[in-house]
């Protein structure tokens, strides 16, 4: 389902988004909570591939249906991480970038019910989902650092039985992404060998 939907998203966004109640209304409902005002800015630009994960039209029509000003490449992290990467179809050198909310990889990491990311499992938007999950453990950093923009902060769940371990990535105490990595030791190492280094995608606001 999740491949043709991102096919056709990519020519017809808008219509994409109003078919389905965990998409357009989904969206709809995290604008009136005010859920996008707890995540910064992103680009679409993925540091690994180069290239934009979602088209500039699927791009726009998110920006639209959520109300939020955005300059391409450069909107909110919250709609284009959690939204914005269901509906990718570019691959990456980790696979897709929707299976984070698929695959259940991430909800157990969380200590969460494997289906916990699927969008349409709950009532809730799935973006209330993973804010909640993403900000208690962005309340217990292991690393911050002053970067070029901002104050970056790092959380990272605690070891468990699961395949891996929950990150959340986060500048001046707003959100930018979460995902699971297989060793927490490794981003460690990696953050302090360049610690004042934005990372994840994150970008200024325009």
């Amino acid at each position: 389902m999740m491949t043709e939907l991102a096919r056709r998203a990519e020519t017809e966004p808008s219509t994409v988004l109003e078919e389905h109640s965990w998409l357009g209304a989904a969206i709809d409902d995290d604008t009136a909570a005010g859920r996008f005002a707890s995540w910064g800015a992103s680009t679409v630009i993925d540091e690994h591939t180069g290239g934009p994960v979602i088209p500039r039209a699927l791009f726009e029509a998110l920006h639209a249906r959520a109300g939020l000003a955005a300059a391409w490449p450069v909107g909110n992290a919250g709609l284009l991480h959690v939204y914005g990467y269901l509906l990718s179809s570019v691959p990456t050198p980790y696979g897709l970038k929707r299976d984070r909310w698929l695959d259940g990889t991430l909800a157990r990491a969380f200590g969460l019910p494997d289906d916990e990311f699927v969008p349409w499992a709950r009532a809730s938007s799935l973006l209330s989902r993973v804010t909640a999950a993403a900000q208690d453990l962005l309340a217990r950093p292991v690393r911050m650092a002053d970067g070029p923009i901002g104050r970056m902060v790092l959380g990272l769940g605690d070891p468990t039985d699961t395949d891996a371990v929950a990150l959340v990535y986060g500048i001046d105490e707003r959100l930018i992404t979460t995902f699971p990595v297989a060793s927490g030791a490794a981003v460690l190492e990696e953050w302090d060998a360049d610690p004042d280094r934005p990372r994840w995608n994150a970008a200024v606001e325009g």
